[in-house]
């Protein structure tokens, strides 16, 4: 994992937040890591496979012998 220290993401956070565009940083203060900094599309690419689990996951937990067709049971989720 590419590290930074905090002087670094001071001094030129443009170069940091460039190199953590497809995969994340490490910020640190004196050898502890404080944060991760992400780029955007990687950021966008963890919500979206976040998001697919969870409708995933609620959809294996829906309740189908009562009669419900998967377009109700999705609609009652709200996905």
């Amino acid at each position: 994992m590419i590290s930074t220290s905090i002087s670094q993401l001071k001094a030129n956070p443009s170069a940091v937040i460039e190199q953590a565009a497809d995969y994340p940083v490490a910020v640190e203060s004196r050898n502890d890591v404080k944060a991760y900094l992400i780029g955007k599309n990687l950021f966008e690419k963890m919500i979206a496979f976040i998001e697919n689990y969870a409708d995933a996951e609620a959809v294996k937990k829906a309740d189908f012998k009562s009669g419900k067709d998967l377009e109700e049971v999705a609609k009652e989720l709200g996905i």
